[in-house]
């Protein structure tokens, strides 16, 4: 599972599809698999559903499952890796939930409220790993930052804990996992615009990430990740000068934007994902004319078309 996993993860850069929600804030199923049969069609090497950019965290867990199905029925051969999180007991039951739905993997977002020391994450993840038989991948960020000692005790526990990903930043605990685990872990790279950040990563070792902007311009996503694998910086310094720096000043206005400006990307891209849903908030109609002159600049179209079109 694992061997199959990694290499279909390797070869393209992955990505976190918005959950769509209709004007009363319910899950919007059909325009939500139309947007992700339309992702799937620039083969990522895999899609993390119901995650940090899906809005996991204002999802119900009945909802999860729904998502995972709806994913499944028009990825074809693109990985569908389901979010789980918050206390143990809902996590396991949102990886249990997500397994029988289809999921490929389940990606394990940090626990909630509390601070937890190491035994506390490890007995966390262990559970989660012993209630489902697919592969789980913990993600370090807020309050669940992993040692490289306590990978190495989860990796001897728990067979089907295949990966890492990392929203931490921090490189020299990168680099002190991967030097201490080697190839035992599939590594991704999960900073908010982890374009900004692929470079240092894959210095380290880490050479896929998630990209959220693949989910309205996943060609230039997929342009940047091909100059970033062959170290091409003439490239990557363009379209980080032309798109993702203007984008990032963009997200940086209000808390919350770094899921509302992709799905307002998402919506000016002629695919309508609908509201976040509190306590999120939606970019202002000013901040909304600005991404939409941004991606038509990058995508070379006359700002009264639509990026997609």
């Amino acid at each position: 599972m694992t061997t199959t996993l990694e290499a279909t993860m390797a070869k393209n850069v992955l990505s976190f599809p918005v959950t769509h929600f209709d004007s009363e804030l319910r899950f919007a199923r059909s325009s939500y698999s139309e947007h992700v049969e339309w992702l799937c069609g620039f083969n990522p090497g895999a899609l993390f559903v119901a995650g940090g950019t899906g809005e996991m965290f204002s999802l119900a867990p009945q909802e999860i499952p729904e998502i995972v199905t709806a994913a499944k029925e028009v990825a074809g051969n693109v990985p569908i890796i389901s979010g789980a999180g918050y206390g143990t007991v809902m996590a396991v039951e949102m990886a249990r939930a997500a397994e029988k739905a289809g999921a490929d993997a389940v990606l394990l977002l940090p626990h909630y409220l509390v601070p937890a020391e190491q035994e506390g994450l490890f007995r966390h993840v262990k559970a989660v790993c012993a209630a489902v038989g697919i592969g789980v991948f913990v993600y370090s960020r807020d309050f669940s930052r992993f040692s490289a000692d306590t990978l190495a005790r989860l990796a001897d526990a728990c067979p089907n804990l295949v990966g890492y990903k990392d929203g931490v930043g921090d490189i020299e605990a990168v680099t002190s996992i991967i030097t201490k685990m080697g190839d035992r872990f599939i590594y991704v790279g999960g900073m908010p615009t982890h374009e900004v950040y692929a470079s240092a990563y894959m210095g380290a070792g880490i050479t896929n990430y998630s990209s959220a902007v693949f989910n309205f311009v996943p060609d230039l996503a997929a342009e940047f990740f091909a100059a970033a694998r062959r170290s091409d910086a003439a490239v990557c310094g363009r379209l980080l000068n032309d798109f993702f720096l203007p984008l990032i000043a963009i997200r940086d206005r209000s808390k919350g934007y770094a899921v509302s400006i992709i799905k307002a990307g998402v919506r000016l891209s002629g695919r309508d994902p609908g509201p976040v849903r509190p306590p999120l908030t939606d970019l202002t109609g000013l901040e909304t004319e600005t991404l939409r002159e941004l991606i038509c600049r990058n995508k070379q179209l006359p700002l009264t078309v639509k990026a997609a079109e």
